[in-house]
């Protein structure tokens, strides 16, 4: 591919391996990237257990490899905690990365001897105009440390959701970080938030809602799409169209406008193959293109960035594990799709009392202008007879609009009243339901009474046993003694016999 055409002969959708030229960096996986000024950095990651502390950077005008050589920033301290200083950025896997003016900001991750140091999520921030990195000191309702989380800038507060903490404990909470004031805080939401979850994506649409795609527990991966509307803080599930988007974690995500696209990820057996993408404005997936199970692009732990190069968008993907670790760079360039109006996460019920109102609305304005028009037909009717005709024609005109408004308020008025049929359903189900539940309860709290009573005989049985085996084990000691009694008897017995016998012989013997 040559450097300076490689642009042109590019299809879309399709991925393509870059011949990058230089050192090429460690493979790995779990790391960040981002684009700054045509340049993808790639920072930290993991490899063989081992995490990376490294700065690697892609010119994407030329395709070559360089690291970056952080300098020494006063005030950070050591991995020995003394003070001094350093010069590269502590070893770190699992954390996410924004990029913020000219500055990427590093929010947690597994840090080389965090689990015994660092209780709150730990802030980094590389400044590309100096080449120093340094700790943000944060205040407020710091998160408690944690790794697989995602980070999703918003103007200047990055919205932080998810994650895995030292302890393996699993995390739902949203935190926002305030970039400006450096001050944390911990959003409350209403509804049903999504499980627990780690190795997930996050995306902003419309500015409006924030939308968590897949990611994983320690017993199940997942598929599912959750939305947080941010004017009312409510979280929602809503019924997804188009292609079947498998349960996967460890993949990466990016947005282009209204579209999301998401590459990579697995269930640590096999490895997404497809590349897709979500409108969200119309709540539909689409599988761009698929590689085979085995290569870079079908890894967990892979990332995703958006570069643009004059006026066109691509996207690059980096590293990534898929039974080996990867270090390959490919580029995709997106197709230009249609952009629509954000759609509204309405419910059902919410709608039809929109409709409602809005047609109660307008009949009661066209009624107003219906009367208005007739004292002005009548009026004018008696100065400038000529005009009649035409009065009785928007007259006729608005009355028919008059009807077929309250037509569509009976329809609505209908639909409310299925609505509240169905509500009353769900009720009396719900009821019926709760009577159920207290009769096995009830049923329930008699059976662990009768459990009681049961463990409290068996309790006396085995006591019972207990002085059985004693009471046997006398009988079997007098049934010793009345064996060696019989035996003694019966010995007694013998020696009787034969002394009377010996004396008659001695007799007899006397005799001859």
């Amino acid at each position: 591919m040559d450097v300076d055409s490689w642009r042109w002969g590019l299809a879309y959708d399709q991925w393509v391996a870059l011949p990058v030229t230089g050192s090429r960096p460690p493979a790995r996986y779990k790391h960040a990237a981002a684009v700054v000024d045509e340049k993808l950095y790639i920072v930290g990651g993991s490899r063989n257990g081992r995490y990376l502390s490294d700065v690697q950077v892609l010119n994407l005008s030329n395709f070559s490899w360089s690291a970056l050589k952080l300098q020494m920033n006063p005030g950070v301290e050591n991995s020995e905690g003394n003070g001094g200083l350093v010069e590269a950025l502590p070893p770190i896997a699992g954390h996410s990365m924004v990029k913020w003016d000219k500055k990427l900001i590093m929010l947690g991750g597994n840090l080389k001897g965090s689990s015994d140091r660092i209780l709150v999520l730990a802030v980094h921030c590389i400044d590309l105009e100096t080449d120093t990195w340094s700790v943000m000191e944060t205040s407020g309702k710091v998160p408690i440390a944690c790794a697989g989380h995602s980070a999703t800038l918003f103007g200047s507060k990055i919205i932080m959701f998810g994650g895995e903490d030292s302890s393996r404990r699993l995390i739902n909470d949203i935190h926002v970080l305030d970039l400006e004031t450096l001050t944390w805080d911990l959003v409350e939401t209403k509804q049903t938030p999504p499980a627990p979850r780690f190795d997930h994506t996050a995306a902003m649409h419309a500015d409006h809602y924030l939308l968590v795609f897949g990611g994983c527990s320690h017993s199940a991966f997942f598929s599912d799409l959750h939305v947080l509307d941010f004017h009312t803080m409510e979280w929602s599930q809503p019924q997804i169209q188009g292609d079947l988007a498998t349960p996967r974690a460890g993949h990466a995500g990016i947005t282009i406008d209204e579209n999301w696209y998401i590459v990579g990820g697995g269930d640590n057996k096999n490895g997404c193959p497809e590349t897709i993408v979500l409108n969200m404005s119309k709540l539909s997936w689409l599988a761009l293109t698929s590689v085979k199970q085995r290569e870079p692009l079908a890894s967990e732990g892979i990332s995703i960035s958006l570069a643009t190069i004059d006026v066109d968008k691509y996207l690059v993907a980096f590293g990534g594990y898929n039974g080996k670790y990867n270090n390959e760079v490919f580029i995709m360039r997106p197709k230009p799709r249609d952009s629509s109006r954000p759609k509204i996460f309405q419910s059902p019920a919410a709608a039809a009392a929109a409709a409602s109102v809005t047609a109660a609305y307008a009949l009661a304005k066209t009624e107003k202008l219906d009367f208005a028009i007739i004292e002005d037909g009548v009026s004018k009717g008696r100065e400038v007879k000529h005009s009649q005709p035409n009065d009785t024609i928007e007259l006729e005109a608005l009355r028919e609009e008059k009807a077929n408004l309250e037509l569509t308020l009976a329809e609505v008025h209908g639909e409310s009243s299925k609505l509240k049929q169905e509500i009353d359903e769900v009720n009396s189900t719900h009821a019926e339901l709760s009577k159920e539940f207290q009769s096995v309860q009830g049923q329930l709290i008699a059976e662990r009474s009768r459990c009681f009573k049961l463990e409290a005989q068996i309790a006396e049985l085995q006591k019972m046993l207990e002085s059985m085996q004693s009471i046997e084990n006398e009988v079997q000691l007098l049934r010793e003694q009345k064996s060696a009694l019989e035996k003694h008897m019966e010995d007694a017995s013998s020696v009787e016999k034969q002394a009377p016998g010996g004396v008659w012989r001695w007799i007899a013997g006397g005799n001859n």
